[in-house]
């Protein structure tokens, strides 16, 4: 199995612009690194909906003559892993339905927790689904007949949903964006030649020269219309903990993004300076390993005083390894997408930066290439603690079982991946590299915390294993 944890979804939404999804169209481009299994766009004219999507890369799922087809001045757009629900068609984003209240697209980034309880409760009632994705409940909730517009039956839907829920909801005339109360998933709104955008990172902004403005809050939806941004808070006076994922921080978002506030970029070189100081070792040379683990590495050769060197060459033409989800594609990926540099290795004590190890097959092959490249001594440092516990808020990485480290020793974990020594950041460490304050964010994959009740305990496919067991019919 792929050693990387696999991701979520990246969602975009923009309001009053003419070139609204061609402007989607490169916010999307911009946060492929998010999704790579499929993408799609819908857009407004302000009377109908018009959507395409499709399998694969964005430039792939969207043909550039479609976008002549997508017109209006509003869209969202979606790029898509699946971690509830499988690659398909059918569960490929943005969700698009007409209902009593007129047309709606969703696009979702997320898990919810409370999925199969919601999803059974609808059927009871009569709902039909097209989808086995998390993400289709929130359109049903949203068609319950007791609201009388469409804010009230945003907020309404809202309420019912738990876990991590980061959305864009378009309708013909109104653009949302929803962030759930625990702020897990990144959401942030920007201005752009008189209209609004939204976007999972700021980095969808800087492609299209978009401004930013500030974060959407943890349990706030923002309204786009032409009435301007309007602010609702639908847990207000509830006691919600803010609970952001800091593995945003350490793996999945670009280093060029703002994501809660703080650039990606610096924090990971915080984090490589801390590890150096955590686990220092006598060695020649630091490499990365690329692209995500760049920044920690500077930051521990800038500490330790231990020359950079590139010793990974990254074929950027494959998708990072985790993308794909057939086991058969992900090893091929392995073995391809890195290449050492064996002038550069060859005789050396190298210390290899990564951001993480989670399965260890990956990082294992890594070591196997270095020393077959003649490395004299391989440090393994990971700038994040390891991985004990499940994720049920969006990482595809549910079973403990999978976990090279959980209930393993460093000892055996050095001795799997085969390195002469090996250390990881501690979790005092990875809080002291943000400067938010350390109880906002979410840890539970290093420490088994969750911040909120978790009642769906299985797997991606666990919509799917409910139709196979009958319940559907």
């Amino acid at each position: 199995m792929n050693n990387g944890p696999k991701h979520y979804c990246g969602v975009f939404g923009i309001y009053g612009h003419e070139n609204a999804a061609q402007l989607t169209y490169l916010g999307l481009f911009a946060l492929q690194h998010r999704g790579e299994e499929s993408a799609g766009i819908a857009a407004s004219d302000g009377k109908s909906i018009q959507l395409h999507k499709a399998m694969g890369l964005v430039g792939d799922a969207i043909p550039a003559g479609m976008l002549a087809k997508l017109n209006g001045k509003l869209a969202i757009g979606h790029v898509r892993y699946s971690t509830t629900g499988s690659t398909s068609l059918a569960n490929a984003q943005p969700l698009m339905v007409d209902y009593s209240r007129g047309q709606l697209a969703i696009a979702h980034n997320g898990n919810l927790t409370n999925a199969q309880f919601l999803r059974a409760e609808l059927e009871a009632y009569g709902s039909i689904f097209t989808s086995t994705t998390d993400s289709e409940i929130f359109i049903h909730l949203m068609a319950k007949p007791q609201y009388k517009n469409t804010v009230e039956s945003v907020l309404g839907a809202v309420k019912q949903m738990q876990g991590a829920f980061t959305m864009t909801v378009l309708t013909e005339t109104e653009l949302f964006g929803i962030r759930d109360p625990q702020g897990f998933r990144p959401l942030c709104l920007g201005k752009f030649n008189g209209g609004y955008v939204l976007a999972s990172e700021t980095c969808a902004f800087d492609l299209i020269e978009a401004e930013y403005i500030r974060d959407v809050e943890p349990g706030e939806v923002v309204r786009i219309s032409d009435d301007g941004v309007q602010s609702f808070y639908p847990f207000k006076g509830q006691e919600q903990r803010i609970a952001q994922c800091i593995f945003e921080h350490v793996y999945f978002a670009r280093p060029d993004s703002k994501v809660f506030g703080e650039n990606v970029g610096l924090v990971r070189e915080r984090m490589g300076r801390i590890l150096a100081k955590e686990h220092p070792v006598a060695a020649d040379i630091v490499v990365s390993v690329p692209d995500s683990g760049n920044f920690s590495a500077m930051g521990y050769s800038k500490e330790s005083g231990i020359p950079l060197a590139h010793g990974f060459i990254r074929n950027h033409y494959i998708g990072r390894t985790f993308i794909n989800p057939k086991k058969e594609d992900r090893t091929f990926k392995v073995k391809i997408k890195l290449n050492p540099i064996q002038e550069i290795v060859s005789g050396k004590r190298i210390i290899v930066v990564d951001d993480s190890v989670v399965r260890g097959n990956t990082s294992k092959s890594r070591v196997k290439l270095l020393r077959k490249a003649g490395a004299k001594e391989v440090h393994l440092r990971i700038s994040c603690p390891p991985h004990i516990s499940p994720c049920f808020y969006g990482i595809d990485f549910p079973s403990r079982e999978e976990l090279l480290a959980y209930n393993q020793s460093m000892e055996y974990i050095r001795k799997f991946l085969d390195v002469d020594t090996i250390g990881y950041l501690s979790h005092e460490g990875l809080l002291a590299s943000v400067s938010k304050p350390k109880g906002n964010y979410c840890t539970a994959c290093f420490t088994g915390n969750y911040p909120t009740k978790i009642l769906d305990v299985t797997d991606k496919f666990k919509l799917e294993q409910r139709w196979e067991r009958g319940i559907k019919n």
